[in-house]
């Protein structure tokens, strides 16, 4: 029976205190009923209010924070194509037998260096004779020139020793470029794929040697609704995701914009870049691309100033130390913090504790939180 008792004592003074911290209006009526004298707790004293009425109680107490300014995400999501920054598709130049391959599947390759070599035995001996010619024609020329002081050259035979000097020297040249044709060099630096070729076989000009690709850079392929085409510009900070790697978010940027906006579709091709130092993309992958832009400004508070009612969701907010009631229209839930479409300014203080006990027009004190979690005590320090 006493454990009982003692239980029931526990759960009574619980229960009084609860309604004494969220009901302004228990104080007095445990004042009229004795039991404020019996636990031991002073009433306060009624206060007259303004305009004659009896208000008791005293200011409510109430934590507040500021409003700030905040801005709407807008966010624009695509699924975009990836390519290397540059692909070149190596070709033969002329026909014939490969003799040298100097090229493996998948390995890095410098520019200028030697991919393969065609069987090339006549071009050198065309241009062994194309010398052989120039220097005859040299010899000849120079032989004229110190006889043209003496009188004994004429006018014709110095311009066609000339003439023969010049289609000597271009003899050799294109005896060399013919010679040039037989070997394949590389023209960008890159990675190589793979070669469907090997010694000994035979090429035809405008065959497909090898595609090599320049992947330290990627580039995406994407499309943006026309409604945002004005906001984007080269340079604006993208996100980028593998679909293949969705736990990767890379960082890039917008490297250009198409021109035109398709009729059919209402949108407007866009390229981004992204580094690719850890060589882990490739060319034909597909990312999904983010892009996100500055919104409208609007009020931000804090959640927990929100409430809610029949005619939809308000705040109270503290101005000359009286609570009002401001309806808002939520725009944007955060993890900290709302954006409403209210009556407030950057500064305004809205009440994030102690709503329980506020009235429109009714005078509140700003505390500190830990004071607002008993409203009761705070009431009865003021």
């Amino acid at each position: 029976m006493l454990r009982q008792l003692l239980l029931s004592a526990v759960l009574l003074a619980g229960t009084i205190a609860l309604w004494v911290a969220f009901v302004p209006s228990a104080m007095p009526v445990l004042d009229r009923l004795g039991v404020l004298g019996l636990l031991g707790i002073e009433a306060t004293a009624p206060e007259t209010a303004e305009g004659g009425g009896v208000r008791r109680g005293g200011p409510a107490a109430v934590v507040v924070q500021e409003v700030s300014e905040g801005r709407i995400s807008d966010r624009v999501a695509a699924i975009g194509d990836g390519q290397a920054l540059r692909t070149v598709n190596v070709r033969a130049k002329a026909t014939g037998e490969v003799i040298e391959l100097r090229l493996e599947d998948g390995r890095p390759v410098e520019e200028g260096s030697l991919i393969l070599r065609l069987e090339d035995e006549a071009e050198r001996i065309a241009v062994e004779r194309a010398r052989l010619v120039l220097e005859d024609a040299r010899d000849e020329a120079e032989r004229l020139a110190r006889l043209e002081n003496t009188g004994a050259v004429t006018e014709v035979s110095r311009r066609a020793a000339d003439l023969a000097l010049r289609s000597a020297e271009l003899a050799l040249r294109e005896a060399e470029f013919e010679l040039d044709r037989r070997s394949v060099h590389a023209p960008i630096s890159g990675w190589a794929g793979v070669i469907d070729l090997a010694k000994g076989d035979s090429v035809s000009a405008q065959d497909m040697v090898v595609t090599i690709t320049d992947r330290s850079q990627i580039l995406i392929d994407f499309r943006v609704p026309e409604r945002v085409a004005t906001q984007i510009s080269p340079g604006m900070p993208l996100e980028a995701r593998p679909l293949a790697m969705p736990e990767t978010v890379l960082q890039g940027t917008v490297d250009a914009l198409d021109n035109v906006v398709d009729p059919a579709s209402r949108t407007l091709r866009v390229q981004g870049r992204l580094a690719n130092e850890a060589d882990l993309l490739r060319a034909g992958m597909a990312f999904e691309v983010v892009l996100r832009f500055p919104g409208e400004a609007l009020p931000e508070v804090d959640p927990l100033a929100v409430q809610w009612s029949a005619e939809g969701a308000f705040v109270w907010i503290v101005r000359e130390g009286k609570a009002q009631r401001v309806p808002v229209t939520i725009r944007q839930r955060n993890a900290d913090s709302v954006l409403v479409e209210a009556d407030l300014a950057p500064g305004d203080q809205v009440v994030t504790e102690g709503v329980q006990s506020l009235r429109p027009g009714a005078e509140v004190k700003i505390v500190a939180p830990q004071a607002a979690l008993f409203p009761a005590r705070a009431a009865a320090q003021l």
